[in-house]
């Protein structure tokens, strides 16, 4: 049987990226959602409630997969919701295409969160000493990618299929519309920036400015994701996932800066919120993609503040070990900042932000 993926949020950062990559090399390819976002024409649309097992059974009914992709997640109020919500999902699909015998192997997309708790409890417990590496296991909190992970691994012993959990860090890449999207985020608020002459200042924290850290660009987690799918040194196991090389945001920040022809502002350590700063971003954003005839007017679309706060107003450093996936065979590489510059460069080209 050919090679045929079912990804839960294709049309998401870590989805379409990963879609891209899978139709690359032959695969057929399908992509489970609410069917709110239009997705490319070479996948093909399936519509379904994911938190009803009544509509996933009716809606892939008849439908056979080799492999199950989990790139999407839904967010709620608190974490036990989030629990429950997200871990229904995971239960739902994987019922409803296991009984078929065809699935091969399932993969979950989850993140750091599994090592630094979630947002309720974000890093208040004993978070484990850097680079984060698999073996550090759990938190001794409650966390919805936990109750993912045990609903993948109960649906695979049932269903005799293989699988895979991927952690990648904060994700790089093209996607409109996504509630998570730093680099997208950081393109519209340096172009705020640049077009209204506010300082171009880091929202974040001191411990994130001067530590070390890492990114993951959707493209290699998409390589990554076929990789263990198809790799024998890869089934059932966790993985953490990022580029493979390390800066600090005190650097990067005027390389951005850089890139967009500003200049970035002195760091004086307080944390400035983005979410608190861009109270009128929307109507500037307005005025802006009016006068360059940009394609997305609503800045909702397209910039996640809360996001990339959370993401740079860790009070510790947070860096990623890749040794498992190296001994296990995945070797590939990518620059962190030429990411973030290609992703520039694509939402110029697309007339996301101006020339």
């Amino acid at each position: 049987m050919e090679n045929r993926a079912l990804i839960i949020g294709a049309s998401g950062i870590v989805g379409s990226n990963l879609a891209d990559q899978l139709l690359s090399t032959g695969w057929t390819v399908a992509g489970l959602s609410r069917g709110r976002t239009a997705l490319s024409p070479a996948i093909e649309p399936i519509t379904a409630d994911l938190t009803s097992a009544t509509s996933v059974n009716e809606a892939l009914a008849g439908k056979s997969f080799t492999h199950v992709f989990f790139t999407a997640w839904a967010r709620q109020a608190t974490e036990r919701e989030n629990i429950r919500v997200n871990g229904g999902m995971v239960s739902n699909v994987l019922d409803a295409v296991g009984s078929s015998g065809t699935v091969s192997h399932a993969a979950l997309v989850t993140g750091l969160k599994h090592y630094l708790g979630p947002f309720e409890a974000y890093a208040t417990g004993a978070v484990p000493i850097t680079p984060f590496r698999e073996e550090q296991g759990r938190q001794a909190v409650e966390n919805f990618y936990y109750e993912q992970e045990d609903r993948l691994f109960d649906a695979a012993r049932r269903y005799g299929f293989s699988w895979s959990v991927h952690r990648p860090h904060t994700i790089i890449g093209y996607a409109i519309g996504n509630a998570m999207n730093m680099g997208v985020t950081l393109a519209v608020y340096a172009t705020l920036c640049k077009q209204t002459g506010q300082p171009f200042v880091f929202p974040g924290s001191e411990a994130q400015w001067n530590s070390l850290t890492d990114m993951t660009d959707a493209r290699l987690l998409a390589r990554h994701l076929e990789w263990a799918a198809t790799s024998v040194n890869a089934r059932n196991e966790d993985f953490n996932v990022v580029n493979g090389d390390v800066f600090r945001w005190k650097w990067l920040w005027s390389e951005i800066a850089g890139y967009f022809g500003i200049e970035a502002a002195p760091f004086d350590g307080e944390v400035r919120p983005l979410e608190t700063r861009m109270q009128n971003a929307g109507k500037e954003w307005s005025d802006i993609s009016a006068r360059f005839n940009l394609k997305e007017t609503d800045i909702g679309k397209l910039a996640s503040w809360w996001h990339t706060d959370a993401d740079l107003g860790r009070p510790m450093e947070v860096l990623t070990d890749m040794t498992k996936s190296r001994k296990a065979g995945f070797l590939d590489y990518q620059s962190t900042p030429d990411a973030f510059f290609a992703l520039f460069d694509r939402l110029k080209a697309e007339r996301i932000i101006p020339q």
